[in-house]
């Protein structure tokens, strides 16, 4: 990923598109009704790794909600929000590593059937987001977090589905573990991105404002 994909020269025009409000809308919806599904599924199932995943669709329905807000504004805002979807994101892997090691030291018996299916409708989901939102992949720091955010979506459900693989062939819950720790690496790295660019936002809207 070019460091110029977050730069600031992509003006208001883009933000101010009503194609890109109506994916977020959808974008919105989508995550929404997802997180509803997979936290049950997760409990039901005692599956760490779609429960983490729940928590992340339920963390990229607030991101959509917050780029609805700031679309059309100024590019110190919208800087500031991606900082703040920053922070979720690294709020959330954070979450996950504890929730892990809990998990290694309690032990667990997830379902693999119920990791599979559920799966196999997040990795649905989130690829339709995705590929809704791929134009706008080399926006500014908000809309480039937007696309970090469900392109790691993606990722992290072609995890699960190996994870559910992994505990129904080996019929122990150390795969679901495994996953759920790579899904926390991944908000972990992309909060860390966005924040660098979010930075470069703020620095080039300062520099603007003299």
């Amino acid at each position: 990923m070019a460091d110029s994909c977050c730069a600031g020269k992509s003006g208001t025009s883009a933000l101010n598109d009503p194609r890109w409000r109506r994916i977020l809308w959808i974008a919105l919806v989508i995550n929404a009704a997802m997180f509803g599904v997979e936290i049950v599924a997760g409990v039901a199932a005692d599956s760490r790794a779609l429960q983490a995943d729940a928590l992340d669709f339920l963390g990229d329905s607030a991101n959509y909600a917050i780029s609805l807000g700031v679309a059309g504004m100024a590019l110190t805002w919208r800087a500031r929000a991606a900082l703040l979807k920053a922070a979720t994101m690294l709020a959330f892997g954070l979450w996950v590593l504890a929730s892990t090691l809990w998990g290694f030291l309690s032990g667990s018996s997830p379902h693999a059937e119920t990791m599979g299916i559920i799966g196999i409708a997040a990795l649905a989901a989130n690829v339709i987001v995705a590929l809704l939102l791929y134009r706008y992949r080399t926006g500014d720091a908000n809309m480039r977090s937007v696309w970090i955010c469900s392109r790691n979506d993606a990722l992290g459900n072609l995890a699960v589905l190996a994870a559910a693989l992994g505990v129904f062939g080996t019929g122990q819950g150390w795969p679901d573990l495994i996953v759920a720790a790579i899904m926390a690496a991944l908000a972990i790295w992309g909060s860390l991105d966005v924040f660098r660019h979010a930075r470069g936002d703020l620095t080039v809207a300062a520099q603007e404002a003299r």
